[in-house]
């Protein structure tokens, strides 16, 4: 039995067969005529808000936020829609002010609303967030009226400390208390819970924050569990890990289905920080194609997580690769499970109908809705919204609006689906010009990850520095982690083997194809399988092939020297020399390399041939 609503043709509504339930609008309509609507709840039905055995429960969701307050600009800050014809649209979306007003309408006519999210709700973040440790972000998520969330990978970029500050509140340990000149109260940290149920303290083997979260309201009982994917210590810095262990995403799970079900919980919704990839990039996409469903539109990781996950969890909200689908997965009885995902940086929400028995107090998986939607910006801002941004804003005003640069054209990085992007050749660039200098590292080669790439540059103005001007805070919001550079020794052999590690190992069925800097080339063979996609003899520095037997000086920020992303080989470098940090050299680069007259052109990306 379950209440369904009209279906969106951007969602999907999973139907058991032979469950042999009804709609509770049928059966309602099956009661003798007149009866009152005490009859209708006697007998265990409803209208699905409230009254009766079967309520409604609206799950509105969303991931990978990354304390984008403003609007993102560029290609970053567009989704794609495929149109009745056929054919495709970019969509302008994102901004919290237009994701509360979308959110508070969303939930008007909703007596049970619950609002959650899968991790990387800061990290990475623009200037505005990031330069105040994300701490304008926790406010806006608590005005968001934000339920709860799991933690995610970027959640951990400044240790288990930071995120427990931003969890509980007080001042940042270094920088003091912001805006206190200005009147700005103390941090208070976040109103919602940060669920990490499988990340512990290596020594206590607990928790570092809680596994799991009990939503409850006029007896329906819905519980949540939060995880990270396993793998947060190949993504994040040594340091912000250190002291802790990331155990597997479904055993996690399961453990804790457990303890809910004993708890007397029996609806559960997992927000797993691990996602995966669709076939189409539209939001709309149609995940489950024509048949049966069982999510044959999507692949990677959260495939064989959902797969696996006990049969009780009746939805999984999903995120970290910045995808929208919304897909029915089987669960391990073969049995019909929602997974979904809305994109990132507040671009999408995704607006899902879960259907309560109050009798078996579970969630009745036999007609779920589901939905992406866009945060449009063609709704009424947010107030609350709009003052929080500019307060913050006013703030760092006199460092973001410092101009670095000039540009001639939108210099796209994050936005590009290019394997070389135009942004990540300036990136390597600047990198391998700012450490070049025999008393800076003698880099002859530098490597960029792409996911370092945060964003476009923008041509068009984001304020009132005028167009083709780069400011401190747009740069920030390229490279907002402030990585360290390192200078490292590598082996010819280990050159070669870092680059054949972008499409093998971990990085076999979703490759990461590092940036590279001016004189390097090579050909990449998408016609082959695994390392053999990087060909054989192509790899050449200043047309000279490299030679394995050979030193090479290569520059790369700590997170790569690591050995972070699945880059084992870079991690074998010795001879290692600290430099200055990736945003420092990025603005040399552009105050070295463009003026008002004479700005800083598109790369061609021509370093790495492609074969498809």
């Amino acid at each position: 039995m379950a209440a369904t609503r009209k279906k969106n043709k951007a969602g999907r509504r999973i139907l058991a067969a032979g469950a042999g339930l009804a709609t509770v609008g049928a059966l309602v309509a099956a009661l003798p005529a007149g009866a009152s609507q005490d009859q209708a709840e006697e007998a265990g039905y409803g209208n699905g808000k409230g009254w009766g055995r079967m309520v409604d429960v609206q799950l509105l969701s969303f991931n990978d936020l990354h304390g984008t307050l403003e609007p993102p600009s560029g290609s970053s800050g567009q989704v794609t829609r495929v149109k009745e014809d056929g054919t495709t649209e970019k969509i302008d979306a994102g901004g919290v002010e237009y994701l509360a007003t979308h959110l508070r309408k969303a939930r008007e006519g909703n007596r049970y609303s619950i609002t959650a999210a899968a991790g990387d709700m800061i990290g990475a973040s623009p200037l505005v967030s990031g330069l105040f440790h994300d701490e304008p972000t926790i406010h806006a998520l608590n005005g968001l009226d934000l339920d709860v969330t799991s933690v995610g990978n970027h959640e951990f970029d400044e240790g288990a400390v930071e995120l427990a500050r931003m969890q509980n509140g007080g001042c940042h340990p270094t920088a003091g208390c912001f805006g206190a000149e200005k009147g700005f109260e103390p941090f208070q940290g976040a109103d919602f819970p940060y669920l990490a149920a499988n990340v512990t303290n290596e020594k206590s083997g607990k928790p570092i924050l809680d596994p799991y979260f009990i939503w409850e309201k006029d007896g329906v009982r819905i519980g949540f569990i939060g995880v990270t994917l396993e793998g947060t210590p190949n993504v994040v810095t040594a340091e912000g890990v250190k002291g802790l262990k990331f155990g597997d995403e479904v055993e996690t799970i399961n453990k804790y289905t457990k303890i809910l079900e004993r708890k007397g919980v029996k609806s559960i919704v997992a927000l797993v920080h691990e996602g995966g990839m669709p076939a189409s990039g539209a939001y709309n996409y149609n995940c489950d194609g024509d048949g049966d469903g069982e999510g044959e539109g999507v692949s990677g990781a959260i495939v064989d997580i959902a797969k696996n996950v006990s049969p009780q969890v009746d939805a999984m909200v999903t995120g970290h690769t910045h995808q929208a689908y919304v897909c029915t997965i089987p669960d391990p009885s073969g049995k019909p499970r929602l997974v979904t995902s809305a994109s990132s940086f507040g671009k999408l929400y995704n607006d899902t109908t879960l259907t309560y028995d109050r009798r078996s107090k579970d969630i009745v998986r036999t007609a779920v809705d589901s939905a992406n939607h866009v945060v449009s910006r063609d709704v009424p801002k947010a107030g609350d919204m709009t003052k929080l941004i500019q307060d913050w804003k006013d703030l760092a005003a006199p460092i973001a609006n410092r101009p670095q640069g000039f540009i001639a054209a939108d210099i796209n990085g994050r936005g590009s689906t290019a394997y070389e992007k135009p942004l990540g050749d300036v990136i390597a660039d600047a990198q391998l010009e700012g450490l070049a200098p025999a008393d800076k590292g003698g880099a002859q080669i530098a490597f960029m990850n792409p996911g370092g790439i945060r964003a476009d540059l923008v041509y068009k103005a984001s304020g009132s520095e005028g167009d083709g001007v780069v400011t401190y805070g747009e740069a920030f919001t390229v490279q907002p982690f402030t990585n360290m550079m390192n200078v490292v020794d590598l082996s010819g052999a280990n050159v070669i083997a870092a680059l054949k590690q972008q499409v093998s190992g971990s990085n076999l069925n979703a490759v990461k194809i590092l940036q590279v800097s001016k004189g390097l080339t090579y050909t990449l063979d998408m016609t082959k399988t695994g390392a053999d996609r990087v060909v054989d003899g192509s790899i050449k520095l200043n047309g000279e092939p490299i030679d394995p037997s050979k030193t090479y000086r290569v520059a790369m920020n700590e997170f790569l020297a690591g050995g972070g992303d699945g880059f084992p080989a870079l991690a074998t470098g010795t001879n290692k020399l600290v430099g200055a940090s990736d945003l420092d050299l990025f603005n040399a680069y552009l105050a070295a390399h463009s003026s008002a007259t004479a700005p800083l052109q598109v790369p061609a990306a021509d370093r790495i041939t492609v074969v498809k």
